[in-house]
């Protein structure tokens, strides 16, 4: 089908718009969000209505760019050198194991494949080694997405962080030396002593370049006392680390990644708030990334032989990738849930892989693997259809993962429990109710007798008309003489402001903080305004916060 030419702006609030209902109907399903958004880049790219078309992706190539840098970013935030240090034994062997394995196995089926094809053993080795190279890189982005959704935190989880973290380096090393490799195979002239040291200058680079912004963005924030401004100077050094990687043909997200890793290493206090900041600022910014990713894939003209090298792909990297990060881990004693879950939740593989097979096209585009096919175009479709297959599969797995090793939804804060919570999972139902017409005489027994520090006040069928606080109460007990003809409605505080038994906490700690009252009556959702219950400031943050303390130290999975 032809493309329209709605314009990039139209493309970008079509993303945005469809993505997130495509995320929120798969949602619905329990299906990670990140498969509505590829979902939704189907239906409207190259495979599907065609509204997006080659040229669109091409235009919006600086945005995928800084998607791409920013989510180098937030992964490098999540790593502390203290937990480096402490695993890094663990890391190295797990990402050794999972990205070697998916290499070598994937290498050998497709290298099989491709020699049954065209018997011709110098092609297929060059197509093992690139397609290996390829299979052992693992999309952050994705993973990431799926854990911040479904909030997890514990071993499980950092590890694979750290992994798609490193993996980058790993896989941009083994493509480096696979693509050199293929090229001296099929009659290419750059040596592997060239590409070794090109790919060293490289990541090196990537990684000095990202720790020398990283300690300017810390020398700035110690004396900008703004913090609306700290997000605005973080996204500038993004771009500038991503300006300066390009240019100098360096990784882009390990640079960015490098950034985040100094940052948040160098002030951990200061960035917190940051990352809070950029993560709630980059949602939209992933959700049209990947409705992109989905957008450019094509896969209407693929031949029925090439879907078998897609299988073999997949399986290969699969296996490779669970066996490899299962070896890893069990060689160092790992937690059970890493031994078990790691290679499952890291399946993903998205803009990486796809942006080496089209570098490796470029290498191997003259030559020839069948009649009117090159060796580049059949890495570029395998490489595409493959992607598509393991980004449905990926984010699924990486959920079962962390939900088997009991790591989902233990990355709370009171924040979270706050608006997930209402006023009636913490109310006080028991508290006593003060009549409008009551003497003050009862209502100080009242106070003297209990804890409270506030009473509502009600008429006629328990209607909400005002609360007494201790504050009022200690105005009039200096004047005794009073207390004989003084009733609750001369010394309440009428109620202007009403919480109900379904408002979330938050609203009603907002409310209590903006009246300044230690307690709070809450009234039925009727719409009767009847007294249901009192809810203490003070109680609620402890509850809160002993809340937040279960979740996070749960005992994981074993």
């Amino acid at each position: 089908m032809g493309t329209l030419d709605f314009g990039v702006l139209f493309i970008l609030g079509v993303g945005a718009f469809g993505g997130i209902l495509g995320a929120s109907l798969f949602q619905h399903f329990r299906i990670p969000q990140v498969v509505g958004y590829i979902a939704i880049g189907l239906l409207i790219g190259r495979s599907g209505l065609g509204i997006v078309g080659p040229e669109d992706i091409v235009a919006l190539g600086l945005f995928n760019l800084f998607a791409l840098g920013l989510i180098g970013f937030m992964v490098g935030g999540e790593l502390r050198l203290g937990t480096l240090q402490r695993y890094r034994k663990q890391f190295v062997s797990i990402l050794l194991g999972e990205g070697l394995g998916a290499f070598f196995l994937t290498g050998l089926l497709t290298g099989a494949a491709v020699w049954y094809l065209t018997r011709d053993g110098a092609i297929s080795l060059a197509a093992g080694i690139v397609f290996g190279a390829i299979a052992s890189a693992t999309d952050p982005a994705s993973t990431i997405d799926v854990l911040w959704e479904y909030r997890a935190r514990g071993v499980l989880t950092t590890t694979l962080i750290a992994i798609v973290a490193l993996d980058d380096a790993l896989a941009m090393t083994l493509y480096g030396l696979g693509t050199s490799t293929a090229g001296l195979l099929t009659g290419g002239t750059l040596s592997l002593g060239e590409v070794a040291l090109k790919i060293g200058v490289d990541l090196f680079g990537a990684v000095v370049l990202g720790f020398l912004l990283g300690c300017l963005l810390n020398f700035i924030f110690r004396w900008m006392r703004q913090k609306e401004k700290t997000l605005g100077t973080a996204l500038g050094a993004i771009l500038l680390a991503i300006g300066i990687a390009v240019a100098a043909e360096m990784d882009i997200i390990l640079a960015t990644m490098a950034l985040g890793v100094t940052l948040t290493n160098l002030a951990p206090r200061r960035s917190k708030e940051l990352f809070s900041l950029a993560q709630s600022f980059s949602s939209p910014i992933y959700v049209v990334f990947f409705v992109l990713v989905g957008a450019r894939l094509d896969i209407g003209g693929m031949p029925l032989w090439l879907w078998g090298v897609v299988g073999l792909y997949v399986i290969g990297r699969s296996l490779g990738k669970i066996g490899g990060a299962g070896w890893g881990a069990r060689i160092m004693h790992s937690p059970p849930a890493v031994q078990r879950y790691s290679g499952i939740g890291l399946f993903a593989q998205g803009g990486i892989a796809v942006g080496l097979s089209i570098m490796a096209s470029q290498h191997l585009g003259a030559v020839e693997f069948r009649p009117g096919m090159t060796l580049g175009d059949m890495i570029i479709f395998t490489v595409t259809a493959s992607t598509l297959i393991v980004q449905i599969l990926g984010p699924p797995l990486v959920k079962l993962a962390v939900k088997r090793a009991g790591e989902a939804g233990r990355n709370v804060t009171e924040e979270d429990i706050l608006s997930q919570w209402t006023v009636r999972n913490l109310m006080d139902r028991e508290t006593r109710l003060i009549r409008e017409e009551e003497p003050i005489a009862e209502i100080i027994r009242a106070f003297s007798e209990h804890d409270d520090t506030s009473y509502p006040v009600v008429g006629p069928e328990n209607r909400m008309v005002g609360i007494i606080t201790l504050e009022r109460i200690q105005n009039v007990l200096t004047s005794r003489d009073t207390w004989r003809w003084l009733v609750a409605s001369d010394v309440m505080i009428p109620v202007r402001e009403k919480i109900t038994a379904s408002s979330t906490l938050k609203d009603a700690l907002e409310l209590m903080e903006q009246l300044k009252f230690e307690q709070i009556p809450v009234v039925s959702d009727d719409g009767q305004d009847r007294a249901v219950g009192v809810l203490d400031r003070q109680k609620l943050k402890k509850r809160v916060s002993e809340e937040v303390w279960q979740r996070q130290n749960q005992a994981p999975a074993t």
